[in-house]
This record gives C-alpha cells, sequence and structure tokens, in this order.
C-alpha cells in the first residue's frame, strides 16, 4: 500500500510557521510520520504532499530522504481537494493510506496493524479512530468528535481510500483503537508538550 503524508495546513492555531517543520525533540513533526511509514513492513511508496503554505517542508523532505519520499505540490486551501490532486499526481489506483502530518507518535507497527485490518475489510475505505475516554486519559482535547453506536469517538487523522474512486463517496468502515498514540495531534503549543511528553513515555513497540 502507498501512503500520503498531507502536510500543506496552514497551522495558525500554533504559531509557529510550517507546522510539518516544527521541531520536537531535535526532530521535524513531518519526520515523525514519514520515518514511521519508511519503517512499516506494508506501506510501499511514499509522498508527502506540500502546498504553497509550506515551501519549506517540500525542501525538508527533499533533502533529509533524498528521492526515498516524493513530494507533491498541491494548490491549498482545501483540505479534500489536496487530497484528491495529490492521489491523482501520484497515479496511484489501489489502496492508499492518507496521514496528517502532525502525528508524532505514530509507530510503524500502528501503522502495519491499520492495514492489516484494511485488508481483512470488504470495505473501500477506512477510518481510523479512538475513543474519546483515551483522550481524555492523554490530557488532549480533541477538535471534533462524533457518536459511533452511543460512543464518542475522536478522529485519529488517518484513513485508507481507494484510489481508482478517490474522486467518488466510498463505504467505509470505522476502525476504533484505543491507542494513545493516536490520540493526538498537533495544532498548540501544549499538544506539543504534551506530545514530548508521550514520546519518551511510549516507546514500546504495541503488541498485537
Amino acid at each position: 500500500m502507498d501512503a500520503i503524508v498531507m502536510a500543506g495546513g496552514l497551522g495558525s492555531r500554533l504559531g509557529m510557521g510550517e507546522k510539518p517543520c516544527v521541531e520536537l525533540l531535535g526532530k521535524p513533526l513531518v519526520s515523525y510520520v514519514v520515518d514511521a511509514l519508511l519503517e512499516s513492513e506494508k506501506i510501499k511508496n511514499i509522498y508527502v504532499a506540500v502546498s504553497p503554505a509550506t515551501p519549506k517542508t517540500g525542501i525538508v523532505v527533499e533533502k533529509k530522504y533524498k528521492g526515498n519520499v516524493r513530494v507533491i505540490q498541491t494548490e491549498g486551501g482545501n483540505y479534500v481537494k489536496d487530497m484528491i490532486q495529490a492521489v491523482e499526481s501520484a497515479r496511484i489506483r489501489g489502496p492508499v493510506m492518507i496521514v496528517m502530518s502532525d502525528l508524532p507518535v505514530i509507530t510503524p507497527e500502528i501503522i502495519d496493524q491499520i492495514v492489516g485490518y484494511y485488508e481483512g475489510s470488504d470495505k473501500p475505505a477506512m477510518s481510523v479512530s479512538v475513543p474519546i475516554s483515551v483522550c481524555r486519559q492523554t490530557g488532549t482535547r480533541p477538535d471534533t468528535v462524533f457518536n459511533k453506536d452511543g460512543s464518542f469517538i475522536v478522529p485519529a487523522g488517518i484513513n485508507v481510500l481507494d484510489g481508482n474512486h478517490i474522486r467518488e463517496e466510498q463505504e467505509e468502515f470505522n476502525l476504533i483503537l484505543e491507542y494513545p498514540h493516536l490520540s493526538l495531534n498537533v495544532n498548540t503549543v501544549d499538544d506539543l508538550k504534551l506530545c514530548k511528553k508521550m514520546i519518551k513515555k511510549l516507546k514500546q513497540p504495541v503488541s498485537e
């Protein structure tokens, strides 16, 4: 499966310049996600989608990964439109994982598990969420909460879609994982501080 890292957002709430380039423990946020994808056993080609709002991000990725990760320029301003443009520019015809660039606690083991769940599903698309209880445990304050069969869940910023039908609405399976690793994406300085604590604490691989 191929993967696209969405790294074209303004990151205005964080207020530290291009969010994918913001350093956490000496490493850009986008590199945490790309490195996890590179170490995954189930991800083949990796693309980073940037926009006019994140020119430095493209330079950082190209310099660090030297052709092993392809940078795709999108128009910016609309997440869904940019995602479609990235998938079509990469000419991805099969399943593709779409990952936000601000998930620094993601691990290759979790990525492989997500792909495994998708492969076992009969739906063309899959969204990944965490129970809101996990967010409470880690001290995060989610921006978006959904009610799923009477339980409150929070999108993790990871989806799998069928590249063949990227412009169409796709029936999806909602995967709910109780991993603190997925409970935090970086939008504020407080999120950045929580990530720092979590990275130091959550170093052991996630078991099946």
